[in-house]
């Protein structure tokens, strides 16, 4: 497809993820407002592809202002890639399909090999040379940051995180199987920098987005990030 193409399709998306007004009619309440959950915070991140055989969209960073339960506006709003095969309901995700888990998520944690953006109020943790991600299902620290790596962790079921030092220039780690970790639902899940292309399951966006994020991104007003399609049975509407 032409990049000319590429780029009409991607504002036409974040119109509508926006909630911008048809032609022919009133603007839709905002995206958070219409979701069956948001987290309960007063901000809020959505990473919406059209659909779930997509490698791009757009994700949004929403706050939500005003007394009682206030109204939601866009504060940032930035082109997205997923995960090379697409995205995949988060509960039935099979670890090694390179698909983004689909669902709502907290927000435990900021990490990066750069130093963090002026203003980041999240807890930010460095990497170092032996900081790794244990993705390795037979290992204890299954899902874990892990410095130094285990003896259980095999290095091959591994991420080695300063190896990436495009995408882990800044990221946070995504709750997806998080706190009570499934065996082979997968693990390493993050909202991080663009690398080359499409991810292996993670959401990324370009290294400015990921900077506003973090600068944004309000630790007491517990952000989450919600993934999901426009429509159908992964709607982000759902979460």
């Amino acid at each position: 497809m032409r990049p000319g193409v590429v780029a009409v399709l991607v504002s036409a998306a974040s119109l509508l993820v926006l909630g911008a007004a048809p032609a022919d009619g009133p603007a839709p309440a905002p995206l958070p407002a219409r979701m069956a959950d948001t987290g309960g915070g007063s901000q809020l991140i959505t990473a919406v592809a059209p659909d779930t055989g997509s490698t791009t969209g757009t994700v949004t960073w929403w706050d939500r202002r005003g007394p009682g339960d206030g109204h939601w506006v866009a504060a940032g709003s930035a082109p997205a890639r997923f995960g090379s095969g697409g995205l995949a309901e988060g509960a039935r995700r099979v670890q090694g399909t390179n698909t983004t888990p689909t669902g709502l998520y907290d927000l435990p944690y900021a990490f990066g090999i750069e130093a963090a953006p002026r203003g980041t109020a999240y807890r930010y943790r460095p990497v170092h040379a032996d900081s790794w991600w244990c993705q390795d299902n037979a290992s204890r620290s299954y899902n874990r940051w892990t410095e130094p790596r285990p003896a259980d962790c095999r290095a091959t079921e591994a991420e080695h995180l300063i190896t990436y030092s495009a995408q882990y220039a800044h990221a946070l780690v995504v709750g997806f199987n998080y706190d009570r970790p499934v065996r082979g639902r997968g693990a390493g899940i993050f909202l991080h920098v663009d690398g080359r292309g499409a991810t292996a399951g993670c959401v990324s966006v370009p290294k400015e987005a990921m900077r506003r994020i973090l600068r944004w991104a309000e630790p007491g007003e517990r952000p989450h990030l919600a993934i999901g399609t426009a429509g159908g049975a992964t709607a982000v509407t759902r979460y």
